[in-house]
């Protein structure tokens, strides 16, 4: 008995010290892109990309990643919107390059749209165009209630909005357990994480291909840090909660909307998400791409730049009239 503790705790420990070594490799292989701007209690890794001099006074566009993803993620996928206007991709709350300064209540859309505003006042960002991806669906329209003003439009892509039947993975369950959720991120979630990333990658963008190289350019793994791994659980373990409240309050936005998702994405259902938010918000187009999975960012860029543009178009349309 006394030498199975011992050879568990001799294991555990090793597993720790990979973990440990593996997370400072990551991020040696994948550090900070952009600037750290400062928030209250903290700090939001912010990739900025100036306009080219004739879009000065083109609406500035933000765009904000998914559950297990990063800003340089979306970078890899929309990077070439900045060829037609200010682009600003950010690092969610305790992902990436981000602190996590309000702990566990940093889970809530809300509260992490508080934080993206704060970051965006920081950089002299008055209205904008919100891009949210997946998880980041539901963050997009939570920063639309609580800062209307501030909202040019919105891009929802493939976008998590309403509560949905079932649970969540198992990994995510194991990461948020009292106590036993830190012991699993800080000793096997990166080895194991690193073994299956790829196959998991390639179930999100099926049946699209999942492009060459996507685990490193996207900076996947950074994800299998031990405080990014569990911040993430807890983003995705607690979104069910604060949809239910948060849903009911969707025909209050007023912005112009796109939702763009796949029929064939079988991560978020397009009939529990895009289709009932498309109902509810009084000023939403629905586009469904056929034969697109989750990855509908990747699969669909350019349509997503021209209907970036059309977003853009309507807003100073209301602009004249209101002038």
């Amino acid at each position: 008995m006394t030498l199975t503790i011992l050879s568990a705790v001799s294991v555990l420990g090793a597993l720790a010290l990979v973990t440990s070594f593996g997370a400072r490799v990551i991020e040696r292989r994948h550090p900070a892109r952009g600037a750290l701007v400062d928030v209250p209690g903290g700090k939001l890794h912010v990739l900025d990309l100036k306009p080219p001099r004739d879009r000065q006074s083109a609406a500035p566009l933000v765009v904000l990643h998914g559950a297990s993803g990063n800003l340089q993620e979306m970078h890899l996928a929309l990077g070439l919107l900045a060829q037609h206007r200010r682009v600003i991709f950010l690092d969610r709350p305790g992902h990436g390059w981000s602190d996590r300064p309000g702990g566990a209540a940093d889970a809530s859309p809300m509260r992490q749209a508080e934080l993206v505003q704060a970051a965006l006042a920081r950089l002299g960002v008055g209205r904008a165009i919100v891009a949210g991806y997946s998880w980041s669906g539901a963050l997009a329209l939570a920063y639309a209630l609580r800062f209307p003003q501030s909202v040019a439009g919105l891009a929802l892509l493939a976008p998590v909005t309403h509560p949905w039947p079932g649970g969540i993975a198992w990994y995510y369950r194991a990461a948020n357990l009292p106590g036993l959720g830190a012991l699993f991120a800080r000793t096997l979630v990166l080895p194991v994480g690193s073994l299956v990333a790829s196959a998991l990658a390639k179930g999100v963008f099926r049946p699209q291909a999942m492009p060459r190289d996507y685990l490193g350019r996207a900076a996947i793994h950074l994800l299998f840090r031990p405080a990014t791994f569990r911040a993430n659980a807890r983003d995705v373990g607690e979104l069910r909660r604060h949809l239910f409240e948060q849903s009911r309050r969707y025909p209050e936005i007023a912005a112009p909307t796109v939702i763009i998702t796949g029929d064939c994405d079988l991560t978020v259902s397009p009939d529990i998400h895009a289709r009932p938010t498309a109902a509810a918000l009084p000023n939403a187009r629905l586009i469904v791409l056929e034969g697109v999975g989750h990855a509908v960012h990747h699969a669909a860029a350019e349509r997503i730049a021209l209907e970036i543009e059309a977003l853009a178009a309507a807003d100073g349309g209301r602009r004249s009239l209101a002038s």
